[in-house]
């Protein structure tokens, strides 16, 4: 396998995508020879652009993913297909009742791709993140109790305590100016709460970032603002769909992610030796630790229906960069559309004002600031972490939908048949700020529908998932961590905003881009680097 990881790294970018076609030729005509199975309804689609790489490389290069498939949708209809690598192609959903019967049927009929599976059990190990059917099933069981709602309530410090870091350090920064005004870089910033709270709510771990501590994890998830994005790393990311082991070409990204993957591993591999020795010492259940790991020692001994193994309680350390990527990436969002729209911030910070003298509490932040929530909503539904999800049937399916279409060979049909093999994406980036169901004001960041507009009168009702965005996916693999997500959201917006306020260093017309690092991030335009620099100025 090294040798001919090595052999890759040596080929030229063109060589390896042309040597890859007659392979994966020999593959589809294998493919024919071996199956008479009946064939996935033929769909009206976008052209190719290229055989080797398809439509994928507009999707890449694109700065809005979601108004690329919402363009298809109103050319092709509901339900389409896209050429993408090395003449294969993709279903692409954007059918309210088709996405829901896809999404019920998550991690059994449907199931994550083998190039995502070789992926994180390459770096990470087998986790929840790839685990399907049963196995899912169970460790999703065994997980539960450490996001359950009382669990998250117990955390609610932990996420107070980072965002009064953040605020200690900006409340120095601001001393030494003259009109208490400084230009403060807030992604970084975000990135630093997000790691600390998942460290010690997730892994009982400080990583001490936000005090400036130094530590492998933290250079690694700093380097990811270093990558640009590059020709090598497009083609290793759209082969690897067809041949996974393009995952493992030589390129910064592999770099970095190996370096994130050895830190995570070996502090999830000392945090279970740790809890082990308490446990077997009876000091576990006083010591207090309500983390994730935590949790799982605890529950280690329990019956054969959700017990995890430690090989599997150790993989789930790919929750501390999904739980640190997700929620930073929303967090810095929410600070510019607040910067973007002086009057929204303004309305937020007046419903925080009736906290003097102490914190919202976990119900409070949970269901008792409509504005705050709203604010947060549409954060998630313009912004979400992961724009799409993309599946491959492990068995034949018939998809049912909303109104009947035409197909490509112009018959009306109300199902589609979807052949075993066949993959099956739903654009989350499109469903959640598409006209079709949000309005003529879809792209526009208005908390107020939310609250007196109310979703429930556009078609966005049609939409299952959380609060009708599909942010957090839906069915057996919605986000797990989503009342973490929330939770710790909420409490340090409510600190940042009743502490300061928040301009773009040229105004609300200051041009935001597209940065992709490990995930899509924000910045500045003209910075280097996922930068998100902000005026910020102490409020009284």
């Amino acid at each position: 396998m090294e040798a001919l990881t090595k052999r890759l790294s040596d080929l030229s970018l063109e060589n390896i995508a042309f040597a890859a076609v007659p392979l994966s030729v020999a593959l589809v005509f294998v493919g024919l020879a071996k199956s008479r199975r009946r064939r996935t309804t033929k769909l009206n689609g976008p052209t190719s652009k290229s055989y080797i790489f398809g439509v994928g490389e507009d999707l890449f290069k694109a700065p809005d993913m979601g108004v690329v498939y919402e363009n298809w949708q109103k050319e092709y209809g509901p339900v389409f297909s896209i050429p993408v690598t090395l003449g294969s192609k993709v279903v692409v959903l954007c059918d309210p009742k088709a996405v829901a019967h896809h999404y019920s049927k998550d991690t059994f009929t449907y199931q994550q791709l083998p190039s995502s599976k070789f992926f994180v059990e390459t770096y990470f190990g087998r986790n929840i993140l790839i685990a399907e059917g049963d196995t899912h099933k169970r460790q999703r069981r065994a997980l539960s109790s450490a996001f359950s709602i009382a669990a998250i309530r117990k955390l609610t410090s932990v996420f107070y305590d980072s965002a009064y870091t953040v605020k200690a350090a900006w409340d120095f920064s601001l001393q030494n100016s003259s009109d208490d005004t400084a230009l403060i870089e807030v992604q970084q910033w975000m990135n630093r709460v997000s790691l600390d709270s998942i460290g010690t709510g997730g892994f009982s771990h400080d990583f001490g970032s936000l005090k400036g501590k130094a530590s492998p994890i933290v250079d690694a998830f700093d380097s990811f603002g270093a990558i640009k994005p590059s020709l090598p790393i497009m083609v290793a990311f759209l082969l690897s769909s067809v041949f996974p082991i393009f995952a493992k070409v030589p390129n910064k990204r592999i770099r970095v992610i190996k370096k994130v993957s050895t830190s995570v591993r070996a502090i999830a591999n000392n945090l279970v030796e740790r809890a082990r020795l308490e446990k077997a010492a009876n000091v576990g259940e006083s010591s207090g630790d309500n983390s994730i790991i935590g949790t799982l020692i605890r529950s280690e001994n329990a019956s054969s229906r959700v017990q995890m193994s430690l090989d599997e309680i150790t993989a789930q350390n790919l929750l501390i960069l999904a739980g640190y990527e997700t929620t930073a990436i929303s967090m810095t969002w929410a600070l510019i559309e607040l910067a973007r729209n002086p009057e929204i911030q303004a309305k937020l910070r007046d419903e925080l004002a009736v906290f003097s003298g102490r914190d919202p509490s976990y119900e409070e932040l949970a269901n008792g600031l409509p504005y705050l929530d709203a604010v947060v909503c549409e954060t998630l539904r313009l912004h979400p972490a992961a724009p799409e999800t993309t599946r491959m049937a492990q068995e034949d399916d018939v998809i049912p939908l909303t109104n009947p279409i035409y197909n490509a060979d112009g018959q009306l049909v109300d199902s589609i048949f979807i052949a075993k093999g066949t993959k099956v994406r739903v654009p989350i980036m499109c469903f959640n700020t598409s006209e079709t169901f949000w309005g003529e004001n879809a792209k526009e960041f208005m908390p107020s529908r939310w609250l007196d507009e109310g979703v429930s009168k556009e078609r966005a009702a049609e939409i299952q998932g959380y609060r009708h965005l599909l942010t957090f996916a839906d069915g057996p693999r919605t986000c797990l961590g989503r009342h973490f997500a929330l939770t710790e959201f909420k409490a340090v917006l409510s600190v940042l905003i009743r502490n300061f306020s928040f301009e773009l260093p040229d105004g609300p017309s200051t041009k935001i881009e597209s940065h992709r690092c490990l995930m899509a991030r924000p910045k500045v335009a003209g910075q280097e680097g996922p930068k998100v620099p902000l005026m910020v100025t102490r409020v009284e």
